[in-house]
């Protein structure tokens, strides 16, 4: 009996001692309202880095609803040779190509009421028939205003009125992790809308093509985002939250031709000055500092005694150009264009990509370790200070795009004139094989100076005429025309 009573007074002990740790380590919550449930419940908050902003949850839904009905779905027809390969083979002979109908299709963004759109070069390029489908599933045919392959930029029109649009942003004001709407018709899905952040800015993925002889000299700074882009998605628009245009999407990159994380976007404030040129001149007006260049390594900035690698590297000045007359010199580094500092080359050249020849600049430059602004009144390629216009004329038709050939481009060939085709948009000129970049010199044995010369015999002919002249390498054609 005096065992049976021990063992119960050691259990009733080590009950007593679990309640009390119990307690002492896992204290019950308090009930909800007494004095002491303010005191001991954890805080749930969000934590914001020192002076920024508090965290407010992103809605998109009115960037989103506005969006897609200011971004349109852009189809093209192109018409392309097709040889039977084995047709050499087994025939003997060599049959001729047949004439099919390619399909293409990507997006384009409305920028004004009366149907001027923006879209990418290769989403149109050598299209016969570009047509654009509206959100409210209306069909315009499109003609091509202007195209500018050194930015993979377009502009379309069509005949509309009371259009949606999109409000132009500032690109130079986009922060590295701001959310971004892509809004497009990625694989043939109309109105599609994909949500992410802004990775990085100033990318060069050199996806553009350098060709002198067509006059492309890639701008490439790109938007980089993680918002979904996909085929079909080219020439769509990338918007802020609060619903305004900050880029064009042009590109991914991926190994499967689908994405896989990256996609980038050309910035509004390029896409808004070449829009502009396109409209109002026909051609963009670019503007040259007149300088090589290159980025800043930790060795170079090391000879150059600078605190860190910052600034842009000037690696050659050249002659006659802006930098030579504002007294810029090799060795200088660039810091800033304007108020927009830059710390790489694509920086830089999207800064200078936003003006146009004869603009004065000031330029933020350090040399030996001083600091020092200059002046620079920027000049075209060819030197001048003024708008060129491009003649359009009534070329349309033919797929052409002209203008009177400058005169360092006819010094270079040794001619006395020339119009040098400066795009091929299908018709009758890419039919025939004249490719961008042709200088021609004489139709039917006339001499052609200006574009006015083309349209002119042109129009006067019938069945089809001879056209002479030559590519920038100094290659001699002759291509026949069929009117």
């Amino acid at each position: 009996m005096k065992r049976a009573l021990g063992y119960f007074a050691m259990g009733l002990a080590g009950a007593l001692i679990a309640l009390v740790a119990h307690d002492r380590f896992f204290p019950s919550a308090p009930a909800a309202g007494s004095p002491s449930a303010a005191s001991t419940a954890l805080p749930v908050r969000y934590v914001n880095l020192p002076g920024a902003a508090p965290t407010v949850a992103v809605d998109f839904t009115e960037a989103a609803a506005h969006s897609v009905d200011a971004v349109v779905h852009v189809t093209t027809e192109t018409t392309v040779s097709v040889r039977d390969p084995f047709a050499d083979f087994f025939w003997g002979y060599r049959a001729p190509a047949q004439q099919r109908q390619q399909q293409g299709a990507g997006s384009g963004v409305i920028v004004t009421t009366d149907g001027y759109i923006i879209t990418n070069n290769h989403v149109i390029e050598g299209a016969d028939r570009i047509q654009v489908h509206t959100n409210d599933r209306r069909n315009f045919d499109a003609k091509v205003i202007g195209r500018d392959p050194s930015t993979d930029l377009a502009v379309l029109k069509i005949e509309a009125t009371d259009l949606t649009t999109l409000d132009y942003g500032n690109s130079d004001d986009v922060r590295v992790g701001e959310w971004v709407l892509a809004v497009g018709n990625p694989m043939n899905l109309t109105s599609t809308v994909t949500a992410g952040i802004v990775s990085a800015k100033a990318r060069n993925i050199n996806i553009l093509q350098y060709d002198p002889s067509r006059d492309i000299f890639p701008i490439e700074s790109f938007i980089q985002t993680d918002a979904a882009v996909n085929p079909g998605n080219s020439g769509g628009a990338l918007v802020n939250s609060a619903g305004q245009l900050i880029g064009i999407n042009s590109a991914i990159a991926s190994t499967t031709g689908s994405y896989t994380g990256y996609s980038f976007a050309i910035p509004v404030n390029i896409v808004k000055k070449v829009t502009n040129d396109l409209v109002e001149f026909g051609s963009v007006q670019r503007a040259y500092l007149g300088v090589s260049i290159r980025d800043l390594d930790q060795q170079l900035a090391d000879d150059l005694e600078l605190d860190r690698p910052r600034g842009v590297y000037v690696n050659g000045i050249t002659e006659g150009g802006a930098a030579r007359e504002a007294g810029l010199e090799t060795g200088d580094v660039i810091v800033k264009v304007g108020s927009i500092q830059v710390n790489n080359v694509p920086q830089l050249q999207e800064q200078v990509g936003k003006f146009k020849p004869g603009d004065r600049v000031p330029v933020t430059i350090v040399r030996k370790g001083r600091e020092s602004v200059v002046e620079l009144t920027l000049r075209g390629k060819e030197g001048g200070t003024a708008a060129v216009k491009s003649d359009r004329a009534s070329l349309e038709a033919l797929g052409a795009q002209l203008r009177t050939a400058s005169p360092e481009e006819l010094k270079a060939l040794r001619l006395r004139n020339g119009v040098k085709v400066t795009g091929v948009d299908g018709g009758k000129f890419r039919a025939s094989g004249i490719r961008e970049g042709f200088i021609i010199t004489r139709i039917d044995q006339e001499t052609i100076s200006a574009p006015e010369d083309v349209t002119r015999i042109l129009e006067a002919r019938r069945g089809g005429v001879l056209v002479e002249g030559v590519y920038p390498n100094g290659l001699k054609a002759y291509y026949g025309l069929g009117l």
